[in-house]
């Protein structure tokens, strides 16, 4: 029988016991089931041990990141027997590490949650990006906490989805959850007849359409890129797109979509050209799914912009 684990990522005081706690209350995910929770910090929120007994859980603490071995893995399943595992990490530890580690053949990683304070997020992005952007690589799930009548919604959801497109979104208030984004306010018409981005509007185009291909469906956009032509590309196709420095200066990554052009072939690779295409939201193999395919209607060479790098602000 699969043994689920859940692996809860984020830093001290965001809010991951908090989170458990009232998880582990919720009648539709607790109905008896043994569980076990590895902790690797502790923080001002503490568990009752009265209400673990109450939900038949055990509790072990890790204090160093080197116990994570498949050795005490098998250990910890041999002597509690869990039906199902909850490990609140430390957010200051990789999260590579532990998904490197081998656990017991019956424990199935099920799902990776982040928790954020929205309140100390920015502090957070400008001093911690790398770790903060490692712990959202991974998430099935980022849940924004403490957020209020203040909180810049639409710039958390850009640097999550810069990195991870899929991840869902949540927003929690002192109410309980808020709701999801209003549309984005964006800096380019998407009703005009010729969508037309300048290059500061690549980046925010982009995170969009990769959320929510089908809003752009059937428009036509222009922009200035630098075409990729990977090797075993299919004839006749090729990415459009910019470089965007997502994390740091060693994580600067190509952000394009496939478009298909019959002057695919004339492109040479890195050079910088000036699109029209018309966009489709369709399966492409490329993205696993639906997503944003360009039909190229025009191309022309044009000088590289001024700043290449593209950024989400």
């Amino acid at each position: 029988m699969e043994i689920p684990v859940f692996l809860i990522t984020g830093f001290l005081e965001s809010g991951k016991t908090s989170f458990i706690r009232e998880t582990m209350k919720d009648p539709e995910f607790y109905s008896g089931e043994k569980t076990l929770i590895i902790a690797c910090e502790e923080g001002e929120e503490e568990y009752d041990e009265e209400l673990l007994k109450k939900l038949n859980t055990d509790i072990v603490y890790v204090e160093e990141e080197e116990e994570f071995t498949d050795f005490y893995f098998r250990d910890l399943n041999a002597k509690h027997k869990p039906d199902r595992v909850i490990i609140e990490y430390n957010g200051m530890w990789k999260v590579d590490n532990i998904l490197d580690t081998p656990m017991p053949k019956e424990w199935m990683l099920v799902q990776v949650i982040t928790t954020v304070d929205s309140s100390t997020f920015e502090s957070y992005i400008n001093n911690m990006r790398q770790l903060i952007m490692e712990q959202m690589t991974y998430s099935d799930t980022v849940i924004f906490n403490r957020c209020d009548e203040n909180t810049k919604k639409s710039v958390l959801r850009r640097n999550v989805k810069i990195i991870n497109p899929k991840a869902q979104i949540i927003y929690e208030g002192a109410e309980g959850m808020l709701p999801q984004d209003d549309e984005e306010d964006l800096p380019f018409d998407i009703n005009a007849d010729v969508i037309e981005l300048e290059d500061d509007d690549y980046g925010l185009w982009y995170i969009d359409a990769s959320d929510k291909p089908e809003k752009y469906d059937g428009k036509i956009i222009k922009f200035t890129a630098m075409a990729y032509k990977p090797k075993k590309f299919p004839k006749g196709w090729f990415v459009p797109g910019r470089h965007a420095m997502t994390c740091c200066e060693d994580d600067i990554r190509f952000l394009g979509y496939v478009c298909k052009s019959d002057k695919a072939e004339k492109l040479s690779d890195r050079e910088w050209i000036k699109v029209i295409a018309q966009i489709k939201c369709e399966n492409h193999k490329i993205y696993g799914g639906l997503g944003p395919v360009l039909y190229a209607k025009k191309i022309e060479y044009t000088d590289e912009p001024r700043e290449k790098l593209v950024y989400f602000t």
